[in-house]
């Protein structure tokens, strides 16, 4: 039972981000609202690793900081300032979807990254999930309420979070996941404040409720509270934790519909049905080998 509150908590948290951050971006640019979540959340988990648990964690060492580095600018720098970006034009619930679709990118990585084929099944779960974005996007491209580059932005970003997801994968880390989570959130802020720097106009900034309230949502309920409830969830077991996944894009529409009044169409429950379809089936093994 508390695996299923924990699990249900955690879809209703990690779904809320687009909505949060299409609140945020309306009293600051996307980089100025992605450069504050990343220096809060990363240092707020620093603090609490090295000041409130005094003693008990280590800095990282040698080549941890390249691996550091690396996974920052992959996972924060690249993929989250890419996110924020693409919800200039597109809609919170599309951005929860796409999100959502992480698992069938994570997938075709590891195969090119390992060398080994695509499964038919694998292949048809990739298949239905894009199409599944693709028919959720058609009507709000069509309306003007969405924009193909800022699909491509969303879906670019996607890409880089898998890679990451795998190279994280692939590293024997000795450090443990508040003080990697700490750093690489912190370092990829840093990486991306010169650019944060050169492209915002900070001026135009307007530090009202919209800012602090996405930001400061962002930053607790998302980026702290939501990861530590998939930590636990995957420690629990890791192939029934991904299946909470399935219930973001559900919960991310009815959050852009009651706060942000997007409209629901047969188009968006068809593109859910396909994404949730084409994430099953693509972790169809991992299913059958838990069976």
């Amino acid at each position: 039972m508390r695996q299923v509150v924990f699990g249900v908590l955690f879809a209703m948290l990690w779904a809320s981000a687009s909505v949060a951050t299409k609140i945020g971006i309306r009293s600051a640019e996307p980089l100025i609202l992605a450069n504050f979540r990343f220096f809060l959340a990363g240092g707020g988990m620093l603090l609490f690793a090295y000041l409130i648990q005094k003693g008990r964690h280590r800095m990282p060492q040698g080549k941890e900081w390249r691996q550091l580095l690396t996974f920052g600018f992959l996972n924060t720098t690249l993929y989250l300032s890419l996110y924020v970006i693409s919800m200039k034009s597109v809609s919170a619930g599309i951005g929860t979807l796409a999100t959502a679709t992480n698992p069938l990118f994570i997938m075709a990585i590891s195969a090119l990254w390992l060398k080994r084929p695509l499964r038919w099944y694998e292949l048809i779960g990739m298949f239905l999930g894009l199409s599944g974005v693709a028919v959720a996007t058609y009507p709000l491209l069509a309306q003007s309420h969405g924009s193909v580059a800022g699909l491509i932005i969303l879906l670019t970003g996607m890409l880089s979070v898998s890679v990451a997801t795998v190279y994280y994968s692939r590293i024997k880390w000795e450090l443990p996941n508040l003080v990697i989570n700490g750093w690489q959130v912190f370092l990829g802020g840093l990486l991306l404040l010169p650019f944060t720097c050169f492209t915002s106009d900070f001026s135009t900034t307007k530090y009202d409720l919209n800012f602090w309230g996405g930001l400061l949502w962002l930053v607790l309920p998302v980026s702290v509270t939501a990861l530590q409830l998939f930590f636990y969830l995957v420690k629990r077991d890791a192939v029934r934790a991904s299946l909470w996944l399935f219930l973001c894009p559900v919960f991310g529409f009815i959050y852009a519909a009651i706060l942000l009044h997007e409209a629901i169409t047969w188009f968006t429950w068809v593109g859910t049905i396909l994404v949730i379809a084409g994430l099953y089936l693509g972790q169809r093994e991992k299913f059958a080998a838990k069976k």
